[in-house]
């Protein structure tokens, strides 16, 4: 009899340690499938926005999961990049991110350019461009490539002229070889502009201060013509360029479900729709 039992204990025993081993096995086959993660670090404005809208679900529906880090300033974003700390970001222009890794000897690259909002020339107290006077002050953006912007565009108004030949990317108030009505350039950050319109006369103003300070695009009284090296890019750390994610990205920006959603809100055409993303579109 006790021999009998003790091979029943063992039976069961067996049973149960058999059921357990089944169980682990469903555990690590469960996790083996868990949808593989894209990191993505957001920034406050329409480009963070379009992709969490537009891109992310064509991403969730290729099985990708998309974990979310906001950061307040864009550098931040580009420092969490070369860390690993994200995978991607897609708040900033080629001018911008050449000029990040000049600075900081990093290698981030643009996978794929994105749909951008113009930069424009926005009334402070003046309202028109034909109000401009000699002396008034015009808020530009003190980050080099975001300044050279403004001085492009200031050259489009007619306000000032750029040397010949200058790299309209880099040029800098060294360039301006003509400014008949003595305007004073005021360079501040990018944020500060829309809450110092009531003491300048204009301003000049990226089109993601303008979504976050909720002033309207229609108030633009003049917007920039699109550099290529001023279209937005969705940005990675090189080394993970051939990365399945990061195929799966430019595969999204590129797809039927985003030119059908452009379609349906770009009224106005408040984006500016980057070549390689028209020839989707047709």
């Amino acid at each position: 009899m006790k021999k009998k039992l003790i091979s029943l204990v063992l039976i069961v025993t067996g049973i149960v340690g058999i059921a357990a081993c089944g169980k682990n096995d469903k555990v690590a086959s469960d996790q083996d499938k868990a949808a593989p993660i894209v990191r993505v670090g957001t920034s406050p404005g329409p480009y963070s926005e379009l992709f969490l809208e537009a891109v992310k679900p064509i991403l969730e529906k290729e099985g990708y999961q998309i974990e979310q880090t906001e950061f307040t300033e864009l550098i931040q974003a580009d420092v969490a990049l070369t860390e690993g700390a994200i995978d991607l970001n897609v708040d900033q222009h080629t001018a911008y991110l050449n000029n990040f890794n000049e600075n900081k000897g990093t290698h981030l690259v643009g996978i794929t350019p994105i749909p951008t909002v113009p930069t424009g020339l926005f009334p402070g107290k003046k309202r028109t461009l034909n109000d401009i006077k000699t002396g008034d002050k015009i808020g530009i953006p003190d980050d080099a490539s975001n300044t050279a912007r403004a001085f492009n565009l200031l050259q489009k108004a007619g306000w000032i002229e750029l040397k010949a030949g200058v790299d309209p990317v880099k040029a800098t108030k060294e360039d301006i070889v003509s400014n008949p009505k003595n305007l004073e350039l005021i360079q501040m950050s990018s944020a500060q502009i829309p809450r110092s319109l009531a003491d300048l006369d204009f301003a000049v103003i990226p089109g993601s201060i303008v979504y976050s300070a909720k002033l309207d695009p229609k108030d633009s009284l003049l917007s920039e013509d699109v550099l290529k090296e001023y279209e937005l890019v969705a940005t990675i750390d090189e080394k993970n360029s051939k990365s399945d994610w990061a195929q799966a990205v430019i595969k999204a920006y590129h797809s039927d479900a985003f030119k059908k959603y452009l379609n349906e809100h770009n009224q106005g055409n408040y984006w500016f729709i980057p070549k390689e993303l028209q020839e989707e579109q047709k």
